[in-house]
């Protein structure tokens, strides 16, 4: 068995599927082949002898009446398949490959293999619904109604400020924020969490640090702009830097 996975479509696989089948006598042969589910039939097989009938869509059967019956001859199937599943890794195609011919011969196939790269990828932008307009001949001007279009990516941003009372000099302020948003139920939902490392100020004693700008994107998904919204927002704080040092555990005695 030959491979020549293509990296974008993996076109191509199974080229020479059953080469040098050649013993003498070869008859009604029967392969059944089984692809690996992480991967489907994406076209209808071509085969160079016999015929083939697609089962399912990681299935087939490969039927040739007579092969190598008076010299040596090969067979070839093509088809290209399409890596459906969303793991990383190096995958064997098969999952299953039989071979019968009325002889009993016994012919075995290698079983090759590819590796995915499954990259996460969103789509953000989807193309638009295309509206037909029918434009009659012999008419230079056309009066249209194209129906409604809503905005799209409609969405927020929320700035928040956050003032941090009596901070020592000297020492870092680990602050933590997390967004709610309650739903039409009155459940909270999450919305987004937010982790800083404020650096220490040098003031000779404590002060107020001011924490401007922490911003949260908030997508309408499916909302208008007009619709109110009800955002909670928590702050936690405290220091990281602390003058605590474990004390040793000498025993005296007296």
């Amino acid at each position: 068995m030959a491979i020549a996975p293509d990296s974008s479509d993996l076109e191509q696989i199974f080229a020479d599927l059953a080469a040098n089948i050649s013993v003498p006598g070869a008859t009604n042969i029967i392969i059944d082949e089984s692809l690996n589910p992480d991967f489907v039939i994406t076209g209808m097989p071509v085969v160079s002898v016999g015929t083939i009938s697609l089962l399912t869509d990681t299935s087939f059967r490969w039927s040739i009446s007579q092969l190598g019956v008076s010299a040596t001859e090969s067979a070839t199937v093509t088809f290209p398949i399409q890596h459906v599943a969303a793991t990383t890794g190096t995958k064997n195609i098969n999952q299953d490959l039989t071979y019968t011919d009325m002889q009993g011969n016994v012919v075995s196939f290698n079983n090759p293999s590819v590796f995915v790269d499954c990259e996460s990828s969103v789509c953000a932008d989807q193309c638009p619904v295309s509206v037909n307009v029918p434009m009659g001949s012999c008419r230079d001007f056309v009066e249209f109604n194209a129906g409604d279009l809503a905005l799209e990516d409609a969405g927020r941003i929320l700035q928040l400020d956050v003032n941090l009372l009596n901070v020592c000099p000297g020492r870092r302020v680990a602050l933590a924020v997390v967004l709610t948003e309650l739903d039409q139920v009155g459940q909270p939902q999450p919305r987004g969490m937010k982790v800083f490392t404020i650096p220490a100020h040098n003031l000779p004693t404590c002060s107020d640090v001011l924490v401007s700008c922490i911003r949260f994107i908030l997508p309408e998904n499916g909302t208008s702009l007009c619709t109110e919204r009800n955002l909670k927002a928590q702050f936690m704080a405290h220091y990281i830097d602390n003058d605590f040092s474990c004390c040793s555990c000498a025993v005296t005695a007296g």
